[in-house]
């Protein structure tokens, strides 16, 4: 057979040993040694004696390095490490991870808690002193200044063979029904919490659970303003009165979630006025409009529904705003008989942000077609269960309920040193900085160097040519000039 041009006399040989592969773990376990989240862990997680006994601390970050370069199972977090003999020249073991994982039991998972809370306060504390300050969400061009974003959401984690835990799910499948909290401004894992895959999506003992967990982890200054976003999937009585009696003299808590529709406000929604409808407005501040069935482009509207619908027993102060649409296609079976006479799709969103002042320091931001927009924005939340979802929690390893658990508290700490790596090392990196978790391997986590060693100091090589090769050394010198951890 005729050889092709570019395999001319090329030959193979696996003889060379100062490469590393995947560098990219460099960043991330530097990012937690300066934190103090290695020595931390080694502190909360049970040690022991003798000669062959690991550090379960520095075991527990080794796993999460792993898992946000890839690995679905310690077994694979293993293999990975010996990518890296050169760097870490004592790989874990496979045994040896599962035993840390073994001893996150109760205690010692809220101990790990305690010391993600610590953490946290550290970086959120550099990220105050980095170029830009902290990050503050916008939406329809105004900046949230001041205002730390919670979003809470559930997704389905499917599996083919009987767990501990695992059951039907309210979508037809099998596997788990985990629920959690992201801060919108850091993208930060707060709380995960692992749940059977029967529990009811509106819970309000799991979302208190959650919402308590990820308060522990804010480090929210005092007379702090925090803003609360959850799906119409959760919605319930009594979650909206625990979300208003999360306001303390100390802190502000302003909410905005989804509202379950029935026949008492769709006949709210017919007392409506044609004139109080007004045009819905995209992130960007722009009329939001769609392309209806003809060509024609059609704008979303929003009105109040406060002042028609019947609110007594619900939470003081809260307010009803009512966005329709035309409908789609695809929405035509799910229309009820209201919406087929109107040919509008309506959707309520539940809020306790006054009218008239709004969000303190936001402009505007009590206005209908702004809360409106800032509900749609709680959208994000999608991408950031995505994306752990692709940082080991797609796959539950272990039959164990416990072991499982544990895996999640470690994908929840991969998600965090990714974050914080984003935030600190590559804040005026955009491209970079948003990256989906397969972008960022391939482009920074994955990428290959050689090791070498002169005058007492050891050196990693880059290929020059690599386009993100910059972006890495910057990186890594920012990790230098980092202060150490208390």
């Amino acid at each position: 057979m005729k050889s092709t041009r570019w395999d001319h006399r090329l030959g193979v040989r696996a003889d060379d040993r100062n490469l590393v592969g995947h560098a990219g773990v460099v960043l991330l376990r530097r990012i937690a040694d300066k934190t103090g989240l290695t020595t931390a862990l080694a502190r909360a997680l049970p040690q022991g004696t003798g000669p062959g006994w690991r550090d379960r601390g520095e075991a527990l970050v080794m796993l999460a390095c792993a898992i946000m370069l890839g690995a679905t199972n310690v077994l694979e977090a293993e293999q990975l490490q010996h990518h890296w003999r050169r760097l870490f020249p004592r790989p874990i073991s496979d045994s040896a991870l599962r035993r840390a994982l073994e001893a996150i039991d109760g205690p010692v998972a809220a101990r790990v808690e305690r010391v993600r809370a610590a953490i946290r306060r550290v970086v959120w504390t550099m990220l105050a002193l980095r170029p830009g300050g902290f990050p503050w969400i916008s939406v329809c061009g105004r900046e949230l200044a001041g205002w730390y974003v919670l979003d809470l959401d559930a997704t389905i984690v499917t599996c083919s063979s009987r767990k501990e835990g695992a059951a039907g799910t309210f979508k037809g499948s099998y596997g788990h029904h985990p629920l959690g909290a992201w801060v919108a401004n850091t993208r930060e894992c707060a709380a995960m919490l692992l749940r059977c895959g029967n529990a009811a999506a509106n819970d309000v003992a799991d979302h208190k659970s959650v919402l308590a967990a990820a308060l522990r982890q804010l480090p929210l200054p005092i007379w702090s303003k925090l803003l609360i976003r959850i799906d119409g999937a959760a919605f319930s009585h009594a979650l909206l009165e625990h979300l208003q009696a999360l306001t303390t003299s100390r802190r502000r808590v302003r909410w905005v979630t989804g509202w379950a529709i029935n026949t008492a406000d769709e006949r709210a929604i017919a007392l409506l006025p044609e004139q109080v409808w007004t045009c819905a407005l995209r992130q960007d501040g722009q009329v939001h409009e769609i392309k209806g069935p003809d060509g024609e482009w059609l704008s979303y509207q929003v009105a109040e529904l406060t002042g028609v619908r019947d609110l007594t027993g619900w939470p003081e102060g809260m307010r009803l705003i009512v966005r329709r649409v035309k409908p789609s296609r695809r929405d035509a079976k799910k229309l009820t008989a209201f919406e087929k006479r109107t040919g509008w799709r309506y959707q309520i969103i539940a809020t306790n942000i006054p009218a008239h002042h709004g969000l303190s320091g936001v402009p505007a931001s009590g206005q209908m077609w702004f809360v409106d927009a800032l509900y749609r924005d709680h959208a994000e939340v999608e991408d950031r269960v995505k994306a752990i979802k692709r940082v080991g929690l797609a796959l539950l390893p272990s039959k164990s309920w416990q072991l499982n658990a544990a895996w999640i508290l470690a994908a929840a700490l991969a998600a965090d040193l990714d974050a914080w790596m984003r935030l600190l090392l590559l804040h005026d990196e955009p491209e970079l900085a948003g990256a989906e978790p397969e972008t960022i391997r391939m482009k920074l986590y994955h990428l290959p160097a050689r090791l070498t060693a002169h005058a007492r100091r050891r050196t990693l090589h880059l290929d020059r040519t690599w386009p993100w090769a910059a972006a890495f050394a910057t990186a890594w010198q920012r990790t230098t000039e980092l202060p150490a951890a208390p």
